[in-house]
């Protein structure tokens, strides 16, 4: 016998499972991340270019410390150093030049190595020596922009999980 004053739910349907909204915001989140991590970073459009870039070391520092360039780009640094014997080595590449006093010296390269390449003084200079350093980056800085991608999905995580908890 049926019971006709207080009906059963979902009585002859199937039963239907519905995502609440945090737990559904939680995995466009997730997909959002997923992409993020996962979704190949675009590639440079730029045409090579001929850069040339001044580079004065001197007191255990060189200046500008950080160079840009464009994957293809065909560099030519020009090392100035202005108090003692300087060099500059610059790893990944295994090229090295040296500059006296006041003298520039050059050395080219084809920037054709997507990535971050340290260069260092090649020349004992004095007591901070091994602190002499510098870098090029060769294309754009992808994972900086997918780090702080991330990070702004964890904050928006952490805001929907603690908007449910309220």
């Amino acid at each position: 016998m049926a019971n006709t004053e207080y009906p059963i739910p979902n009585e002859g349907r199937p039963a239907v499972n519905r995502l609440s909204p945090r737990t559904s915001r939680l995995i466009v989140l997730g997909l959002l991340a997923l992409a993020i991590v996962l979704v190949p970073a675009p590639a440079t459009l730029a045409a090579p270019a001929d850069r040339r870039f001044r580079i004065e070391a001197s007191s255990f520092e060189y200046s500008p410390p950080i160079l840009e360039v464009n994957p293809g780009d065909r560099v030519t640094l020009e090392l100035v150093s202005t108090d003692v014997v300087h060099g500059l080595y610059l790893d990944g590449y295994g090229l090295n030049v040296e500059s006296d006093p006041g003298q520039t010296a050059s050395l080219a390269f084809t920037a054709d190595r997507p990535g971050t390449f340290n260069f260092s003084c090649s020349v004992t200079c004095g007591a901070l020596h091994p602190f002499m350093i510098g870098k090029i980056n060769v294309g754009p800085n992808w994972l900086l922009a997918r780090g702080l991608a991330l990070g702004v999905l964890a904050v928006a995580a952490a805001w929907v999980i603690g908007k449910g908890r309220g």
